[in-house]
């Protein structure tokens, strides 16, 4: 069965799509079967995975409404993963959903449809805490959370972690925080240096290792469509997000044999 892992973070801007994205283009590149889907309305991750948005036949929306099935409206993407893909469309969906009884599981129940053909799916959550993100958190098993090593995202860090307790206790008793990255990190700030001394003495284990740098390529990308390893290989940020899915795998290793 899929590993599934929500990337989410109240606050905007902190690389959030950037990550479900690349993340998503590493894994498979490691070989790794791998869905992304996009529940944000603005449709990033799915543009940053070069596909049009608004072109898109059936879309995550198609499938929360039920529709169409998931698999009619899931799309092969040119960069080795596939894509549920999400466009305006999906703004008008909590009206639409709010009145249904099960509505904070549709997302979760159309997912244990497909979840065997994949090893991972990634799923990129709007900064909003809407009902759609209610179904995206309560179809996942963990959630990765991006931030910048500033102390805004602290505040919104806390924020989140209560969201998360919430959604634990009221809707996903198996929801847990997986990992914490940090995101547009310049080593020469001291700033950045404090709170990321913060996180580690928070977090611990769960604050990964691999930092993803500041990196003019890195945000250059999105706008080809492309992820980093296909828009930039040798690039700071493209080995930093396969640093990252190689930490990942690793760490999924060493808990399956905890488990055993």
């Amino acid at each position: 069965m899929a590993q599934i892992i929500a990337i989410a973070n109240q606050k905007g801007g902190v690389g959030k799509t950037t990550t479900a994205v690349n993340l998503a283009a590493s894994l498979a590149v490691l070989k790794k079967r791998v869905l992304l889907v996009d529940m944000d309305s603005q449709g990033n991750a799915t543009m940053g995975s070069g596909i049009q948005k608004n072109d898109l036949l059936y879309s995550v929306t198609d499938v929360l409404l039920g529709e169409v099935p998931i698999e009619t409206a899931i799309t092969k993407a040119e960069v080795g993963y596939k894509v549920l893909g999400a466009n305006r469309d999906l703004a008008g969906v909590e009206l639409a959903i709010a009145e249904q009884d099960g509505r904070e599981y549709i997302l979760r129940e159309a997912l244990q449809e497909i979840e065997s053909s994949f090893d991972y799916i990634i799923v990129d959550c709007a900064p909003s805490l809407s009902l759609i993100t209610v179904n995206a958190l309560a179809a996942v098993q963990g959630v990765l959370i991006p931030m910048q090593c500033e102390y805004y995202a602290l505040e919104g860090l806390a924020d989140l972690t209560q969201t998360i307790d919430r959604i634990q206790q009221a809707l996903n008793p198996d929801l847990e925080i997986v990992g914490v990255l940090r995101t547009m990190y310049d080593a020469r700030n001291a700033l950045t240096r404090d709170v990321s001394e913060e996180l580690e003495q928070y977090f611990g284990k769960k604050l990964y290792d691999t930092v993803i740098p500041r990196n003019v390529r890195l945000a250059e990308a999105p706008a080809h469509g492309l992820p980093i390893i296909y828009f930039e290989k040798s690039s700071k940020g493209a080995v930093a997000y396969l640093n990252l899915a190689a930490e990942m795998l690793k760490k999924s290793k060493v808990k399956k044999g905890s488990n055993a």
